[in-house]
């Protein structure tokens, strides 16, 4: 199960995590998950690039290895990236030391201090050593696309009924997840371009809100 929102009461349980960016009016923050692959994150940067769109990849390691062309062509165009674990796995199904030191290689390879949990799973053992580290990053909007029971019409409204400003919305670079990509990423970003929106990178973001943190305190 799932939830297309996240609620309000569940990012106050994790504060430390980042579910949305705040304060950000006008901005939207797409994320693609578990890619790069040849089959479907060219079109992806393709299509972004067309509507003159950023966004952030959390990338597997293992898939970055495999093809560290498209992997260099998501920094060429101006994207973030975070890691997304070496090989892909959950937290609730791994041992802590396994799961740590996969996250680290994948966060090595891609030189990121970004991290996005598989599944958004993870035990909070997992979680307190992970933030010492890492922005863990979450999201506030869940498209579904990974979901082989809901159409690609679901998805589209999950996000447009559920986005506002400052969200955080995950997609999926993959294979399982392609022909409702193709369907409605473009959708996605005529729509909300339409309405005065701009889609940034998390990178910029929360560099961006680091910077002004640091003013306060000063």
């Amino acid at each position: 199960m799932y939830l297309s929102k996240t609620p309000t009461f569940i990012q106050k349980l994790f504060p430390n995590f980042v579910w949305r960016i705040p304060d950000a009016k006008g901005k939207l923050y797409l994320s693609f998950d578990d890619g790069p692959i040849p089959e479907v994150t060219p079109w992806v940067l393709d299509t972004l690039a067309q509507y003159d769109a950023k966004a952030s990849f959390f990338c597997v390691g293992d898939n970055v290895d495999r093809h560290p062309d498209i992997y260099a062509r998501i920094l060429e165009d101006g994207h973030t990236v975070g890691s997304h674990t070496q090989n892909h796995l959950s937290g609730w199904k791994s041992e802590n030391l396994e799961y740590f030191l996969n996250a680290r290689k994948c966060a090595r390879r891609v030189n990121s201090s970004l991290f996005r949990p598989p599944y958004g799973k993870l035990t909070r053992s997992q979680a307190q050593f992970l933030q010492r580290h890492y922005t863990i990053v979450m999201w506030d909007v869940l498209s579904g696309d990974f979901d082989a029971e809901i159409s690609a019409e679901k998805c589209l409204k999950n996000i447009i009924t559920s986005a506002t400003d400052g969200s955080i919305i995950v997609l999926h670079d993959s294979l399982k997840t392609a022909d409702k990509l193709r369907e409605i990423l473009p959708t996605i970003l005529e729509h909300f371009i339409a309405l005065g929106y701009s889609f940034e990178t998390l990178g910029s973001a929360l560099y961006e809100q680091h910077t002004s943190d640091q003013k306060l305190i000063a």
